[in-house]
């Protein structure tokens, strides 16, 4: 399995539940994870089936910006 980690501007749990359902949609309930204490505001997927540009356009779709950080 493929771990996406991305850097992103969501700050607060209100955003990541308004995301939750489209994301459950993307990736998978369970499949993601926010770690908003991370300066980069980090939001893994893991998943071999999810796009990197699904993902960053979902996101842009909701007004935040995301950008895939590689290895």
């Amino acid at each position: 399995m493929e771990v996406l980690v991305f850097k992103t501007s969501v700050i607060d749990p209100l955003s990541v539940r308004t995301l939750k359902p489209e994301l459950d949609r993307l990736a998978g309930k369970g499949k993601w994870n926010f770690d908003l204490s991370d300066c980069d505001k980090i939001l893994r997927i893991a998943s071999d089936k999810v796009n990197p540009q699904n993902a960053i356009e979902l996101l842009s779709y909701f007004g935040f910006s995301c950008a895939e950080l590689e290895d």
